[in-house]
């Protein structure tokens, strides 16, 4: 089961946050964003399907994200949560701790923006498109 959001970088992506990572329907981004990835996503946590909000909210599920540059693929994977609600209407945060609120879509990840590629980093602030493709298992 698979989501699919489609965004682009901006010229204040610095992807330096430690412990999340974001995509958000936002058309701006200042430099304190230094977790969002890309802005102006064509969809919001909130408009995806109950059947995909379900299955995130088991605590056992794999949550990959599969974010696409044209040039480069990174893929991160964390797990669901009871607690995940989907319910946001702007913001994608996946994070590497427990925490959960309305904008979390995936706990435990494996990295942050921090962790990312300096290449793929680099493209996403020269404002290329970026697919997000968020699967659970």
């Amino acid at each position: 089961m698979e989501e699919v959001v489609h965004a682009h970088g901006h010229e204040n992506v610095s992807a330096d946050h430690a412990s999340t990572f974001e995509v958000t329907t936002d058309d701006y981004l200042t430099p304190a964003g230094d977790c969002i990835l890309a802005i102006d996503a064509d969809r919001a946590p909130s408009d995806f399907s109950r059947e995909f909000v379900d299955a995130c909210q088991d605590e056992n599920a794999i949550i990959t994200a599969v974010l696409e540059t044209p040039d480069e693929r990174v893929t991160i994977t964390g797990r669901g949560h009871p607690d995940l609600a989907f319910e946001n209407d702007r913001g994608h945060v996946g994070r590497t701790s427990t925490y959960v609120d309305d904008r979390t879509i995936m706990v435990d990840a494996d990295a942050a923006a921090a962790d990312l590629p300096r290449d793929f980093v680099a493209a996403l602030a020269d404002g290329a498109p970026l697919t997000m493709t968020l699967r659970v298992e």
